[in-house]
Parts: C-alpha cells; structure tokens; sequence
C-alpha cells in the first residue's frame, strides 16, 4: 500500500513482464495496412477497471493479433487489458482506466517501447520506467532528481512531487514540454519571471509577434479550485490550452511566456545580452541508471537552437528554457547556482 491507497494494481511476475515485452516487440516491427502499430498493453483484470470494454472471446497476446487490433485503439488513453486465462496470459478486451502503479507497456514505434506506470497520486499521469530501444535498455534513474538545482519540472516527471508541494505550475510545464514534442518541427519555450522585464535584455528588437499582456486560457484554468480541476471538461480544456501555446513554439524563433503561464511573445529571436560573455560549457545530464555527467561545448547539443537557449539562461539566471529537437530530443536548461554553470537536463526518455 502507497500514500493510503487501496485500489492498487497487481504487481506482475518477471513471467509476464517478459512475455509482454516479447510480444510487444515483435508486433512493433510489423505493419498493417503499411501503418506500424501504436499501443498500450496494462496489466489487469477487467475487475479493476471502469466500464471495460470486453470481448466475448479472448485474444492471445501474440504479435499478429495485436497488430490486427491496433488500428481501434491506437488513440491515446486507451489500453488492451492482459490478464492470466489459467497459466496463460490474453488480452481480456480495452480500458481507459486503470489502477495506480499498473504495470503498462507501450509500443511508441519499431522496436521502441516505454516500461511505465500509472501514478499513484495523479490519475491521468504515467512515470516512466524504462525506454527500450532495439538493443538499447534505458532505465529511469528514480534518483535523478536528487542533484543539486534539479528543476521542479524533472522531479515531476521523475513521479516524486506531491501535489500539495505546488506542483501545479510543474504539471503545466511537463504538459507543455509533452506537447511540444508531439508536433515534431522543433520550438524553443522560455520561461520568464512574471514580475519583470530584464529578459528582454537578450532579446532581438523588435519582436516579431509581441502580445499585449493579457490573462491566457491557462492562467483563468489555473485559478479554478480544486474540485473543478477534477473534471474531465476542465483537463480537456487545459490541454487544448497547452496544444495552443505549444504550436506556436513551432514558428522560427522563441516562444516566451511568464512562470504566471501568461504569454508574452513567440517567435522572438535570442542574442547574447550586452557585456555577457559567451557560454563556452554547459553540463549535460540523462535521468538514467549509467549515465555519465558531462560536460561539453552547448554546440554538441544540437544547431542555433540550443546554443541560443544555453546563452539564454546564462544570460538570464532566473530564467528557464524548453527545447525540442526535431529528431524528438528535449532539454531543459536552467542554470546551476551551485555549481555557477548552465545544465542540460536531457528528459525525452521521460516524455515518452
């Protein structure tokens, strides 16, 4: 039992991990229709679930049939429920709720697939386990937030922030870094004080697209209370809200909005502030088990893209930066005071 909960999932046996795995990886190699199969396999009984859909005949949990399948529940939030028929495991029928800490395999694309689990405190959030890629196994270092300066955003991804620790603000920004990456051109998001002007300092004038300062859709969704942030209408608002201010993070340049979600600008163009000097090094770290902190020149990250963001939280220290590649890499850079240097937080194996 966690947090005092009782409904929680039942844990599976290394058994069928490992055959969910096989199957799973073999039915993303395969195609239907020239379309690669995208879905979700949870581990549960149709009894934890809520207004199943079930099947009057099971399926085998077999590559072929799964691949069949695909095409109906290839939508996000939907999951092919696998549970033991005997000492055989099948897929029972589809859900789209399951209980907390359910085991849940999710094939991305060929020979990608991502271990995860629903949160335990947060019923639409999943914490990444591990992310396996061929013949490559990356699994989620549950400790990576615990170096110094680790950005709130990380430690909720990680799935180690309460909600009562104002982790309000953070869930927006993992909604954002999410949405951003799924529209696969590539953005820069800037996250700027509310309270003042400075970041400007590093900004080529004029701005393209300028907005007069107004309360976005997030901001009035933020200010609901709880009880509405408990509806499906108010979570399907935000996330049309979140898509908006993503998409423009697709337009060349920058896009900038307030720690207060408002947005300022997009498609802002980044210059060294005046007397900065130039960011030469920045730290790179992966929340995953082996991985080797380094430090390198910001240009080995990716192209202008990152080496503006990079300057830019040199530049503004109070200040952080979202950035997404276009090959489906996403960094976050903030800045270290304890170790007076900008870091590189590689994080798409969390936003997976």
């Amino acid at each position: 039992m966690k947090h005092g909960e009782t409904d929680l999932a039942a844990q599976p046996d290394a058994e069928a991990i490992e055959a969910i795995l096989n199957v799973g990886f073999w039915a993303s190699l395969r195609r239907e229709e020239g379309y690669a199969p995208k879905i979700s396999l949870a581990f549960l009984p149709p009894e934890q679930s809520l207004r199943p859909l079930r099947f009057e005949r099971q399926i085998p949990l077999a590559a072929g049939a799964l691949t069949r399948l695909a095409p109906a529940v290839e939508r996000p939030g939907i999951h092919l429920g696998v549970w033991r028929n005997g000492e055989e495991l099948r897929v029972w029928g589809a859900t789209r709720t399951i209980p907390a800490l359910c085991f849940v395999l999710e094939v991305v694309g060929p020979g990608l697939l991502v271990v995860k689990h629903r949160g335990s405190q947060d019923a639409g959030k999943f914490v990444n386990v591990a992310v396996l890629e061929g013949d490559q196994i990356k699994v989620v270092d549950e400790h990576g937030s615990g170096f110094p300066d680790c950005p709130a955003a990380l430690e909720s991804l990680l799935g180690f922030c309460a909600p009562e620790s104002g982790a309000d603000s953070v869930n927006v920004l993992i909604q954002l870094a999410v949405s951003m990456r799924a529209h696969g051109r590539g953005g820069a998001l800037l996250v700027v004080p509310a309270d003042t002007s400075t970041w400007r300092e590093s900004i080529v004038p004029p701005i393209a697209y300028s907005l007069i300062a107004t309360s976005s859709e997030i901001v009035s969704l933020m200010r609901h209370d709880q009880r509405e942030r408990g509806r499906p209408e108010w979570h399907a608002a935000l996330r049309s809200a979140v898509d908006a201010v993503s998409g423009l993070t697709a337009v060349d340049g920058a896009t900038v909005i307030s720690d207060q979600y408002e947005l300022l600008a997009f498609g802002a163009k980044l210059k060294r502030r005046d007397g900065g000097a130039q960011v030469e090094h920045v730290i790179v770290t992966e929340p995953v088990e082996g991985a080797v902190r380094l430090v390198v020149d910001p240009t080995e990250l990716g192209g202008t893209r990152h080496l503006s963001a990079a300057q830019f939280v040199q530049d503004q220290r109070n200040c952080v930066a979202l950035v997404a590649s276009q090959d489906n890499r996403f960094t976050i850079f903030a800045w270290s005071p304890s170790e007076a240097i900008v870091r590189a937080h590689r994080i798409e194996v969390l936003l997976m």
